[in-house]
């Protein structure tokens, strides 16, 4: 008993045990392992992707939600809330879907009970971006535009081929269902500032209209908003002979949900700092 007492894992993978886990730690250790689902904090609840990953994780039996956060809950209850707790509720990793602008709230949490997080969230201001780096200083937080593994890939393919065609045009269309509020998207720009971190004199054109000829070192960025478009991408490489094209379609939003689930899980007992997609799948 004294020895399940004092049991004290990693602050950023601390999953709390008080007196009526003991049996079940007792019993668990007695049979060769102690396995301790991780707990999480998921911000945004109850919008599209928040439902999304509850039953993400209800499939996946590894994590635990200890607490849903919602502005749109009206009252608070022992799980649902609308906003953070002010106590240390035992979280390891806070999952964020809610809106760019919550960064305040996430972080103010996160660095007073040393939380990881992982940042779900598009459409930042440079403002945002700087409190978010911030946070990176106290705490593990992974930050990407997009939570498929899928488009991680994709940003790898579309940085070789910018290297291996130095010479080709470039131009990203991005579609998305008609509530999406940003454009481009976030993971347009990312994909687009992956190509430029290989072809530095690129610069970003977002949208055509007017009369006035392509400029050699622009990549086009064009956004379609329509019905119930999940999420597709598709960056296009055009020399004067040939057309190569990259592209990526989430058939489901399920797919972002178990990227969520993915980087709770890998993020968990890192130090602190910034980390991406192109971490995790290294």
């Amino acid at each position: 008993m004294e020895l399940l007492a004092k049991w004290d894992p990693n602050p950023f993978c601390r999953t709390k045990c008080g007196p009526e886990d003991f049996v079940l730690l007792l019993f668990t250790a007695a049979s060769g392992g102690m396995e301790i689902n991780m707990n999480v904090i998921l911000n945004g609840a109850n919008g599209r992707m928040g439902k999304e990953v509850i039953a993400a994780i209800k499939k996946d039996g590894d994590l635990n939600i200890i607490c849903e956060v919602d502005k749109s809950f009206e009252v608070s209850t022992a799980v649902q809330m609308p906003l953070f707790p002010a106590y240390d509720i035992g979280a390891d990793v806070i999952i964020d879907f809610s809106h760019h602008s919550a960064i305040d709230e996430v972080a103010e949490y996160a660095e007073k009970f040393n939380v990881a997080v992982v940042l779900c969230t598009t459409g930042q201001t440079d403002e945002e971006i700087e409190k978010v780096k911030k946070l990176a200083n106290k705490v593990p937080v992974f930050f990407s535009a997009n939570m498929s593994m899928g488009v991680a890939l994709l940003c790898e393919l579309a940085k070789k081929s910018a290297v291996v065609l130095p010479d080709a045009d470039i131009e990203i269309i991005e579609k998305h269902h008609s509530a999406k509020l940003d454009a481009p998207s976030g993971t347009a720009l990312m994909l687009a500032n992956a190509i430029k971190s290989v072809r530095e004199k690129l610069t970003l054109m977002l949208g055509r209209s007017g009369r006035r000829e392509r400029e050699k070192n622009e990549i086009g960025i064009h956004a379609v908003r329509a019905g119930n478009i999940v999420g597709e991408h598709e960056i296009i490489l055009a020399t004067k002979n040939e057309i190569i094209t990259l592209s990526h379609s989430a058939m489901s939003r399920s797919v972002f949900a178990d990227g969520a689930i993915a980087a709770a899980k890998w993020i968990c007992g890192k130090a602190a700092g910034l980390y991406a997609m192109q971490d995790m799948i290294k």
